[in-house]
């Protein structure tokens, strides 16, 4: 069957019949035929996907973002390339300074020890054993926690379950006025690879390393030893 007119304000539209004799019909069935013919799925194979066609709002959309603020911005694209390159550097400085998370001191998820009472020569054993390995994440856990047991071992902290770094670190520097802040970077150092995401390197075990050598070599002042933790 063959379909002829169909313009607005044209006669009705005739089709053909198997016999070429033309049959008139109005121009709404029409308009529905040419709908219902045009929905075949044949039509629309290489038509986009929705999230194609998503994708393609969205980069017109961020284009014409960039055209405008290219254009309100002094030097122009140049201007705004360096605009953008200054908030991705100030929000890299933002994480690095800020990036390891705010606890509640003494909460349980801080604890410096969470797998029971171990020894200090232990906890340096098992420090040793990672850093051989290049585990230097574990590496540093492990000798902080040697730090902290060994000092208590030797009366320098009262053995307190739920004791932080930063806890341990603060009340020991009372007591070794001398390596106060190298007790204080060690504790940022547990801090940043064991809740701040942060990956340690062979320097910074050394570091606690050596701190830890250090200790054991100080004799705390008088009039603090006594004191461990604060009552």
């Amino acid at each position: 069957m063959t379909v002829t007119g169909g313009t607005t304000g044209a006669p009705p539209t005739q089709l053909l019949a198997d016999g070429d004799v033309p049959v008139d019909i109005s121009r709404v069935p029409a308009r529905e035929a040419a709908e219902r013919e045009l929905s075949d799925p044949m039509y629309h194979q290489n038509d986009p996907s929705l999230l194609q066609r998503g994708l393609d709002r969205f980069w017109e959309w961020l284009d014409d973002l960039f055209g405008a603020a290219s254009e309100a911005t002094p030097g122009g694209t140049i201007g705004l390339v360096v605009i953008v390159l200054a908030v991705i550097a100030l929000v890299a400085a933002l994480w690095w300074r800020l990036g390891t998370p705010q606890r509640t001191s003494g909460t349980a998820g801080d604890s410096l020890f969470a797998d029971g009472p171990r020894t200090a020569r232990d906890h340096r054993s098992a420090a040793a054993h990672h850093a051989s390995a290049g585990r230097w994440n574990e590496a540093v856990q492990e000798r902080m926690r040697a730090i902290v047991r060994s000092l208590e071992e030797r009366t320098l902290l009262d053995p307190r379950p739920g004791r932080t770094a930063d806890e341990a670190a603060a009340e020991a520097g009372r007591s070794l006025p001398s390596h106060a802040d190298d007790l204080r970077l060690a504790a940022r150092a547990f801090d940043d690879v064991t809740y701040g995401g942060r990956t340690a390197d062979e320097a910074a075990y050394r570091r606690v390393e050596q701190l830890d050598t250090a200790l054991e070599r100080t004799r705390p002042t008088l009039d603090t030893a006594s004191t461990g933790a604060p009552a």
